[in-house]
């Protein structure tokens, strides 16, 4: 294992094919201020030109937050142009992590809030601490989610149930947010890092371009018709079958073996 700072709030650990980056704020949980979204947003738009090298990452925090949202201080007396320019940063972190071709968990170990909470849902996975709350309270304040809560939660949970979040801004218990399909699972305090390590490391011996492929079918299907995205799934597996990996994971199938994936 080897660990580096992308910046004084911003750890990240390499575990192989498996990188942990940790937002570690824990005196503000995690709270977002500009230059953490800036180095964030910079690790982010790396990734696809690191596909290779990272199968599979993993975003938490530290101590009681996760993330509780932007640092609302920074707002406080802020002119339109810096509270535009903050939102439009937000959008471009938050959206180049949605599209990174890596599997990504977010293993949510405190509060989720506001843009935690946004951030999040940006992942392919989220495991939760079974204490832990997740919500949407910019209504309190007289606004709405600016990171996508408006759009990325009623695709997990639902339009009713969304506008029911939304709209009143209270927070949701672990429990909930399993049974709502806004969290894979919900795990004790102690066990979430390894439970998520262990899950990552599941996804991450997996044939590396079908792992890559199976969240980008997924993702673009869900903007298609079914007739649409039915097509591009048997494009895609008859590309797949042509790969080395393809030919190796029949070939291991068939010799009662493991496979041995290199990526191509």
């Amino acid at each position: 294992m080897s660990d580096q700072r992308l910046h004084p709030n911003l750890a990240l650990e390499s575990h192989g094919p498996v990188e942990v980056l940790r937002v570690d704020r824990e005196e503000a949980l995690g709270a977002l201020n500009f230059e953490i979204q800036e180095a964030l947003g910079d690790y982010a738009a790396a990734l696809p030109s690191r596909k290779d090298e990272v199968r599979v990452v993993i975003l938490t925090g530290t101590g009681r937050g996760f993330v509780a949202g932007a640092d609302i201080g920074g707002y406080h007396g802020a002119g339109q142009t810096v509270f535009d320019d903050f939102q439009r940063r937000s959008r471009q972190t938050f959206d180049a992590i949605a599209n990174a071709p890596q599997a990504t968990i977010c293993a949510v170990n405190g509060y989720a809030l506001g843009g935690g909470f946004e951030l999040a849902m940006c992942c392919d996975f989220i495991l939760v601490n079974e204490k832990t709350k997740l919500g949407l309270p910019e209504i309190k304040l007289g606004l709405l989610p600016g990171g996508g809560g408006t759009q990325r939660l009623p695709r997990l949970v639902g339009p009713m149930r969304a506008k029911e979040i939304l709209m009143t801004g209270r927070m949701i218990t672990a429990a909930e947010a399993v049974a709502y399909g806004a969290a894979l699972e919900a795990c004790a305090p102690d066990v979430l890092m390894p439970r998520a390590m262990e899950f990552a490391q599941q996804l991450a011996a997996q044939a590396p371009v079908a792992l890559r492929e199976a969240k980008r079918v997924v993702e673009d299907g869900l903007d298609t018709a079914l007739s649409a995205g039915l097509t591009m799934e048997q494009r895609v597996l008859g590309s797949l079958f042509a790969t080395d990996d393809g030919k190796e994971g029949i070939a291991a199938f068939m010799e009662k073996r493991d496979p041995d994936f290199k990526g191509r």
